[in-house]
């Protein structure tokens, strides 16, 4: 766990570990509604226990109210948030990261957050924190990843590695749940899409697959790493055509069928352009399967298994032959029946 030094105040700054903030109650500072001002006189209080009731009465006012997540998205705040994510109390910690996870659902919130600094902190949290704060920092990175300016900025700043490894270890399947998701929208731009390749995810993600974890979500990302060069090739390497028609051959209902569409997805995006992908499939006995899903999927599904079909056997090379990797991203969402809103983070603490 993270240590910090004792926690000690001032009529001009406040100390708490590492950090020091000024105090922004001077005249110069916005004005604080009454419900910032309550809870920031617990906050710069020098007692453990005030700072646990003022994070625990942000959270509280967070949870549903979206006026009160805009109106106490303050520098003030933010300033304390920062250092009390990584407190050494428990509670502290926990109660610090689910008040940021409920000011980060409101759109606006969400790029200055990150231009807070906060995204090495939960990095740091989703790393080494408590179980309960890492599953509330995996919905926090979920939630300001869901901006399209944030998405390179958290790459950047490296979450891509913890992110896959809280998906791959962590006991709660929130935390996996809403890190499968970060990393879903993480990898809508290229820059992310190759990290994750870099980080080894192609193997982990396959495995998941394979194991049945977690595995409508997981294809989503890999559906995103599929669309790009190197993505694709260390998919094919790694057996994923053999292990996807097998997903496909098990069927079954409810969560099951959201997952043979995706598989469906990723195989499209697979095939796109690559003439070894028929081999591949060939071998995996993916016509059979594939055949059933267009005599009895539903219409999307139907139209993707039709499309792989026909670039098995040779036909369509102006839109799945060698001179379609430059295929813009946008019609590959178009393709998969995905849209860059879905999955959007509605996870309140």
């Amino acid at each position: 766990m993270f240590s910090s030094s004792s926690t000690t105040s001032s009529s001009s700054e406040i100390y708490a570990g590492s950090f020091s903030f000024s105090d922004h109650s001077s005249s110069s500072s916005p004005a604080m509604s009454p419900e910032e001002e309550e809870i920031y006189s617990k906050l710069r209080a020098a007692d453990i226990f005030d700072h646990e009731q003022g994070l625990i009465l942000l959270r509280k006012m967070t949870r549903s109210s979206e006026d009160l997540r805009v109106s106490l998205c303050t520098d003030r705040i933010l300033s304390f948030l920062r250092q009390l994510l990584v407190s050494r109390y428990n509670l502290v910690q926990t109660n610090a990261a689910a008040s940021l996870v409920n000011l980060s659902l409101e759109k606006r919130n969400k790029v200055r957050i990150v231009r807070s600094g906060f995204v090495p902190l939960l990095i740091d949290v989703l790393k080494s924190g408590t179980a309960e704060a890492q599953e509330h920092v995996a919905g926090a990175l979920f939630s300001l990843a869901l901006e399209d300016e944030n998405k390179m900025v958290i790459g950047v700043l490296g979450a891509v590695e913890p992110l896959l490894h809280a998906l791959r270890s962590s006991e709660s399947e929130r935390a996996k749940g809403d890190a499968a998701l970060a990393l879903y929208h993480l990898s809508l731009i290229p820059s992310n899409r190759t990290r994750l390749v870099r980080a080894g995810a192609v193997a982990t993600l396959l495995s998941m697959v394979r194991s049945g974890e977690s595995t409508s979500r997981i294809l989503l990302v890999l559906c995103n790493i599929a669309a790009c060069p190197d993505g694709k090739s260390a998919m094919l390497e790694g057996n994923a055509v053999g292990i996807l028609v097998g997903k496909l051959r098990e069927g079954g209902g409810g969560e099951d069928e959201a997952a043979r569409e995706n598989c469906v997805a990723v195989l499209l995006t697979l095939c796109q352009g690559n003439l070894r992908f028929r081999g591949l499939a060939s071998e995996a006995g993916a016509e059979e399967v594939l055949k059933e899903v267009e005599e009895n999927g539903n219409g999307r599904v139907k139209e993707k298994a039709g499309k792989i079909l026909q670039a098995m056997r040779g036909g369509g090379e102006s839109e799945y032959g060698e001179n379609a990797e430059a295929r813009e991203w946008n019609r590959m969402i178009e393709a998969t029946g995905l849209s860059r809103t879905q999955f959007a983070c509605t996870s309140q603490f």
